[in-house]
């Protein structure tokens, strides 16, 4: 099927999201089990014990849940504000959260804190830019006390739904900045699969959109399953298995049949290019560790220009670290998503 086809479904009673491109599948989320606080979720925490040596403070959240906030310096336990939760945490590990929370919705970013209202870079048309800091400034106060970040999904996008979109964002913030609690307590979830989708996937036409129970195997999404999330990503001769260990992921690379001198670097070039897209259909992120075919070093720049402009097109923030003494290539990538189950397709 060509085109762009968004599949909302659930798996094993999680709310899951995919879309399918061209007939293959190009993203894919699926919640955590459990009860599992997800990205953009609001506490008020409150500072617990700090962390000898590593400047951080663990944070009571409240119904036994415990966040990790890195800066803490000037701060004693006891000590109350919000927090977001800006990723997922390995088993046993407290919350990563931060004390900027951002309120973020399909064409907006309320901003706490950072007053002004500003229009995302990508949006290069000045008629445009223009026509939607009209808009903002028409649907909510410029003295709120918060700024405001209009994203490059509103561009061309009906004003009405722009201003609604924007109305709704700022409403929320302002009732969850209001707060004046004082105990750790849950003030606002983070976006599910479902929302995800809808805040951060491009619309296609409505006809292109399947929900409800049996929409993943209406839109092909469970055929395309085990050959998207499997341990082997087919790159013509070439392959690569992407494998998630407890300390990091493993990425080994293979010429298979090439025997020819630029072997490894044909094969190192197609891992580039397919990279984000193996790691992201796998909701994979923290340590990643790259095994690559031999190449001379002389390549190494093309490589490296290569993984470059992969990574840029991808919407989550991975570094680029460099390489080791033994010759493998580092990467450190947020963990935006919660893993996908390899199994996936038997649940």
């Amino acid at each position: 099927m060509k085109g762009i086809v968004i599949a909302l479904d659930t798996v094993a009673g999680r709310p899951a999201a995919a879309r399918m491109m061209d007939g293959q599948l190009d993203d894919l989320l699926v919640d955590p089990a459990g009860d599992m606080a997800l990205p953009g979720t609001v506490f008020r925490g409150v500072c617990d014990r700090p962390i000898k040596g590593q400047g951080g403070m663990f944070m009571d959240l409240g119904a036994g849940r415990t966040g990790f906030f890195r800066q803490a310096k000037g701060l004693a336990p006891g000590d109350t504000f919000l927090v977001q939760v800006t990723g997922f945490a390995e088993p046993g590990k407290a919350l990563p959260v931060t004390d900027r929370v951002l309120f973020k919705s399909r064409y907006c970013i309320v901003t706490p804190g950072a007053k002004g209202f500003n229009v995302a870079r990508s949006v290069r048309d000045d008629d445009e830019r223009e026509r939607l800091l009209e808009i903002a400034h028409e649907t909510v106060p410029v003295d709120g006390g918060a700024g405001l970040i209009l994203r490059s999904a509103a561009e061309g996008a009906d004003a009405d739904e722009i201003a609604e979109d924007l109305a709704a964002t700022w409403e929320l913030a302002q009732q969850v900045l209001a707060d004046t609690g004082t105990g750790p307590e849950l003030l606002l979830d983070g976006p599910d699969a479902h929302g995800l989708a809808w805040r951060d996937w491009s619309t296609p036409p409505e006809d292109a959109i399947e929900s409800g129970p049996g929409a993943f195997e209406r839109a092909g999404v469970l055929d395309a399953l085990p050959k998207a999330t499997g341990a082997e990503v087919r790159l013509g001769e070439a392959s690569m298995f992407v494998e998630p260990t407890r300390a990091l992921v493993a990425v080994d690379v293979n010429t298979g049949g090439d025997t020819a001198p630029a072997a490894g670097l044909r094969a190192n070039l197609a891992v580039a290019r397919a990279l984000p897209r193996a790691l992201r259909l796998r909701g994979l992120g923290g340590q990643i560790v790259l095994d690559l075919a031999p190449m001379p070093k002389k390549d190494r720049r093309a490589f490296e220009d290569a993984l470059r402009a992969a990574f840029r097109a991808d919407s989550i923030e991975t570094a680029l670290v460099g390489w080791t003494p033994l010759g493998h290539y580092e990467l450190q990538r947020k963990r935006e998503r919660a893993p996908v189950p390899t199994d996936l397709e038997t649940l």
